[in-house]
């Protein structure tokens, strides 16, 4: 008796901050309607207060009921959190998404690279316009590891600050087995299936221990390609000609600078799209903020929501062996494609002036074509 993947999901909704509380409405009714066109799922959204406005108001940023539930959970969408004028009492800018990926050890960030057409990009070259690699970043340790417990020394002219970077064996070998996965998912589709690993070994010796193991897992993936560049190199050829990639891993701030500057090769952060997975749990969320300067002038730009929902859709069917629910991802990747290549939508960032109503539509008339 063949036994029926999973139909239900529940589903952990953060509506955040600023612009997030705007995208999001949109985003749960296109998943939807994503759902509905497949047929025979279910997915329950809870949604829960969270962010800096919410510590503003009650002193926590991340309520307890709120942290449970996404444990919980089958997966954790997330639009955006944190505002500039509110902060802890030490400086720090309000980001819960890091107490979520630490808590639920989502140790592999992804970021996917993938050009839309019907946009202004900025490299001239034709392969420019069509990028679609992968960079992932380990998002639970690095120089991130000592956010909380940096250290202040000496004193006078002689006083310093220090930040600890820590690269575990652990942590490297969960990262680069991901990595060498998703390269080998990616050889199934018809790319190049190579894991490139960004990193520091001439300068920092937690780098050269980083790129011996990344070594030690790559011999256990003798039919996919492996290699090395140094970040400064690879940001060099990032702007140079970035389709050599194929899938990227890097630490925690190297790939924190490195995505921003995919997400500029896609256009904006408006169009780049992201998740931090673990082994169980995942959240996914654009990479934009919270963008107080246009809060409540519907000029949100919610590409990256939607294709944040659509990674969370393939996830989901992936952890669960369900072909539908992947299906209703690529319905909305595709539905985008679609809405873009008209000509007759583009962001406000991008130069043009349509904003989430009119993304939004435009976005469900393709899906419905579909």
């Amino acid at each position: 008796m063949q036994l029926m993947s999973k139909q239900i999901f529940e589903i952990t909704v953060f509506p955040g901050d600023g612009i997030g509380i705007e995208i999001t409405p949109a985003c749960l009714a296109l998943i939807q309607a994503a759902i509905d066109k497949v047929g025979g799922l279910k997915l329950n959204f809870t949604s829960f207060e969270a962010g800096a406005n919410y510590y503003q108001q009650h002193g926590v940023a991340l309520p307890e009921q709120a942290m449970e539930h996404a444990k919980n959970s089958d997966a954790t969408l997330l639009a955006c959190m944190g505002m500039p004028s509110i902060r802890y009492p030490d400086g720090r800018e309000i980001a819960p998404q890091l107490e979520l990926r630490e808590t639920l050890d989502l140790f592999a960030g992804v970021r996917p690279v993938k050009t839309l057409p019907g946009i202004p990009l900025p490299l001239e070259d034709a392969r420019g316009k069509q990028l679609d690699f992968v960079l992932i970043r380990e998002s639970t340790e690095g120089l991130f590891a000592s956010r909380e417990s940096f250290s202040i020394n000496g004193s006078g002219s002689e006083e310093f600050a220090t930040d600890t970077q820590k690269i575990s064996r652990k942590g490297c070998e969960r990262l680069f087995e991901f990595a060498f996965s998703l390269a080998k998912q990616r050889k199934g589709l018809g790319y190049k299936g190579e894991v490139t690993c960004v990193d520091k070994a001439n300068v920092l010796g937690s780098f050269y221990y980083m790129r011996q193991i990344f070594d030690e897992v790559a011999a256990n993936h003798p039919s996919l390609a492996a290699s090395h560049i140094y970040v400064d190199a690879a940001a060099l050829q990032l702007v140079r000609q970035p389709w050599q990639f194929d899938v990227m891993v890097t630490e925690n701030m190297f790939g924190d600078i490195l995505s921003d500057l995919g997400a500029g090769l896609m256009g904006g952060m408006g169009m780049a799209p992201s998740a931090d997975i673990g082994e169980r749990h995942a959240v996914f969320q654009p990479c934009h903020g919270s963008a107080p300067d246009i809060i409540g002038q519907g000029k949100a730009n919610p590409t990256a929501m939607f294709m944040s929902a659509a990674m969370m859709l393939n996830w989901l069917g992936l952890q669960h062996q369900n072909s539908a629910i992947q299906q209703a991802g690529r319905f909305i990747d595709k539905a985008i494609e679609l809405a873009y290549a008209s000509g007759e939508i583009l962001p406000y960032e991008l130069g043009g002036s349509d904003g989430t109503e009119a993304i939004t539509n435009k976005v469900f008339s393709s899906l419905a074509l579909l």
